[in-house]
């Protein structure tokens, strides 16, 4: 079984994602499961919401407190939660941020990713520059960097679930696929 928690903040579409990271995950025959975990639910605020992708059926339901793979969709979350707190030994983190990998290497000892998700999401007219939407792009490079689904059914997901501009979000999802950056 594979265990994510995504990070965000409100308006960035953390839920969102991990709704369609589970859609791609049941397309490709696998059971998923997805549910968030809300603050003060209002935009802007700290948001985490979760995934749990197996190849038999998933009786637990629990939160997810040991996660494989954490995935940051604003950077500044790095400075001010603790977004390695019980990351597996070996496991994966995958920043929406500009920056290289390496600039994170204080997280710990985990394989990092980056992907300039909030620059895509612009260029693609998916929010704007003050609160871009880089759900669907952050899930392109999920599927580059951890390959627990592939892009075609991320895209399939895409063009299923997402009613509003789903050229725009398939576009941010393969750009961010093929421009994430790895330890």
């Amino acid at each position: 079984m594979i265990e994510i928690r995504f990070h965000g903040v409100g308006g960035q579409g953390a839920v969102i994602a991990s709704k369609l990271l589970a859609v791609a995950a049941f397309m490709e025959g696998k059971y998923p499961q997805s549910f968030p975990a809300f603050g003060l639910e209002r935009r802007g605020a700290p948001v985490m919401a979760f995934s749990r992708i197996d190849d038999k059926k998933i009786l637990l339901r629990t939160g997810i407190y040991e996660p494989d793979i954490v995935i940051v969709l604003d950077p500044a979350l790095v400075d001010s939660v603790n977004v390695a707190q019980g990351l597996k030994e070996g496991g994966r983190i995958l920043i929406s941020s500009p920056l290289p990998p390496a600039e994170y290497a204080r997280l710990g000892p985990f394989r990092t990713a980056t992907v300039d998700a909030q620059a895509i999401a612009v260029d693609c007219g998916l929010g704007t520059s003050t609160s871009p939407i880089v759900n669907t792009a952050i899930l392109g490079a999920l599927a580059r960097f951890t390959e627990c689904v592939k892009i075609e059914s991320v895209i399939k997901a895409i063009r299923d679930e997402v009613p509003y501009q789903p050229d725009q979000n398939v576009l941010a999802a393969e750009r961010a696929y093929r421009e994430v950056r790895t330890t």
